[in-house]
This record gives C-alpha cells, structure tokens and sequence, in this order.
C-alpha cells in the first residue's frame, strides 16, 4: 500500500532532539525530564486490594473454561468470531485510545472516532477517558514510581498485579499534572464517560446473541467462548504491552530505557509490538519505523486516511530516526 499523502514528516530540525518529541505535544506524551529523580522504592510495600483479586481471578478461570467449551463444544465459526470480535475490540484500544487520543498521532473525523470508541467500549478496558489519562502518565513518568504500570517493580505486577493493587502515592500525585482538557472537549469520548457501564453491556450482549440469531450457537457456549475466553485471551494480549514489551527484545533506538521491540508481540497484538521505537517516538502514528511491517493497526490508519477520515498523520522522517538510533540504540 502507498504511503498516503496528506502526512506530516518531521525532521531532526524540526524537534526536540534530546527528547524525540513534538514541542507542541510534549505535554501529552514527552518523558518528564523529573522522571529519573522519582525513580522506583523498592521498600515500599504495595497494598492488595482483595476484592480486585477475586475479580480478576474468576474472570480468568471463567476465560479458561470458556477456551474448554470453545474447542470442545461450539461451532468452529464461534471460535473464529469471537477471535474476529477481540481484533476489532484490539483496534479499538490501539488505532483509537492509543495512536488516536494518547498521542494525537493523527487526527480524525466523527464517524472514524465514534466507530473506534463503540469498538473500544467492547474491549473492555475501562473508559477511554482514564485509559488514555493513566497512559499519558506511563510515558512522562515510564517505569517510575509514578508510572502506573511501573515495570521496574516486576512482570507481574506491569501485567496485571498493578490494576490489583492500591496506587502508589506518586501515582496519584503525578497524575493530577496529566492534561486531559482536549479528551473533555470529545463528545464522543465524554458520551463514552458518562454511560461507559451501560455501553458496555449492551454491546457485549449484541456481541454474545449474535451466534445464537445467526448460527444456533447455544447461549452457554456463546457467553463462554464470544465473551469470557474472548476477553480473557486479548485482555492478557492487551497487558503484554505493559509487561513482556518492557522485559524482552532489542533496543535498536534507544538502549537506555525498558521498553523493547518484539516481533511476535507485535503480531499478537496487531502491530503495537515496536516499544523501543514508539517510547523513542511516541508521536508517530505508525508506532514503528517500517509502517505495516506486522501492523494491521497502521494498514486501517492509512486506510483510512485514503476514504478521507483519517488526516495529519504525524511520523518521524528516516533521517532523524537514523540520527537517533546512532546517538542512543
């Protein structure tokens, strides 16, 4: 696929050279320069909360015992559709609350925003509001203690231990200086906010009886296998982002920092694998120095920039990614 034409391509001229960033965007997604003086305790003893573990813990034996039913009871079409529904729910959280809103990589009519907020709110992954905040506040703050996900304190808890366990006091600090005021002036993503509860549980009843209308799937099997192993499964893949991306793979543009590129991460999770390039170039809507390489993400971005309904597509130039990966990969 060609490279679409209305795209904006900065130089190293033209950004901040020490931080790789747009200086107009830098209080969205730049690694606040105070980062390093946080830094991680590793005396302090975070607080379980029980409740969360419980939750979190039946989802998953409900997620396992909906991949039972899915290869021994249901229709192979139901298997294939519920993995179809969490691609689709995937894009949401990367072409939508990730590329989109995080980190404003390109911008995006109406119809573009509503399709990917009504395909975020299926994932699952809390309101887009508060994911693209806590976000925003991963990459200021990256394996810190204000990170949210602080990588530096495990896998466990980058992967899920971090949504169990009550926020470090850095956290809650750090994230009040988070500038959310461009997702406040979003109607889609307000509407989202305000009704995320009830959203959520329509979509996913339409998602779960549509095997039932349509193929005679049973109701069981389809609430096992469209919703609970669904979940499950692209919730995990979600979260690899946060754990298996800051542990694993090469550093080829910045070795000073965790994040990592990882070739069969980016493929399970449809092209948001290149970690190292996208915390060296948060800003850059491919999310990867070669655009579609394993990114489904990228392809439906420049689709859609194609039909009109994606625009100002930021990415850095091969130049000043050149440039970088000499002075810090």
């Amino acid at each position: 696929m060609t490279v679409p034409k209305i795209i904006k391509t900065f130089k190293t001229s033209d950004i901040n050279s020490e931080n790789a960033e747009l200086p107009e965007k830098q209080e969205f997604h730049s690694k606040n320069k105070s980062a390093n003086k946080i830094g991680t305790d590793y005396n302090f003893k975070r607080q379980t909360i029980w409740k969360l573990v419980l939750f979190y813990g039946t989802l998953h034996v409900l997620g396992w015992y909906g991949l039972y039913r899915a290869c021994v009871y249901c229709h192979t079409v139901t298997v294939l559709y519920s993995i179809i529904v969490g691609v689709a729910s995937q894009i949401g959280i990367n072409m939508g609350a990730h590329r989109l809103y995080a980190h404003r990589s390109f911008k995006a009519k109406l119809p573009l925003r509503i399709a990917l907020v009504i395909l975020d709110t299926i994932a699952g992954m809390y309101t887009l509001y508060y994911w693209v905040r806590d976000h925003r506040q991963h990459h200021k703050y990256t394996d810190t203690d204000a990170d949210p996900h602080n990588s530096s304190r495990g896998f466990f808890f980058s992967h899920v231990g971090w949504l169990m366990s009550k926020k470090h006091p850095a956290v809650r600090e750090y994230g009040k200086t988070i500038d959310v005021h461009d997702l406040e002036s979003d109607k889609a993503v307000m509407f989202q906010k305000r009704y995320y509860l009830p959203l959520y549980v329509f979509l996913n009843s339409i998602i779960v009886a549509v095997p039932v209308w349509l193929w005679n799937e049973t109701a069981l099997n389809s609430i096992f296998a469209s919703y609970f192993f669904r979940y499950s499964l692209f919730f995990n893949i979600t979260m690899c982002v946060n754990s298996w991306a800051h542990f694993f793979g090469s550093k080829p543009y910045d070795k000073n920092i965790r994040p990592a590129e990882s070739n069969v991460l980016s493929f399970l999770v449809v092209g948001e694998g290149w970690h190292n390039y996208h915390h060296t170039f948060p800003w850059d809507y491919r999310a990867a120095e070669f655009g579609l390489h394993y990114s489904l993400t990228t392809f439906l971005i420049d689709l859609s920039n194609k039909f009109g309904l994606a625009y100002d597509l930021k990415c850095a130039s091969k130049q000043m990614v050149q440039k970088r990966s000499l002075r810090t990969g």
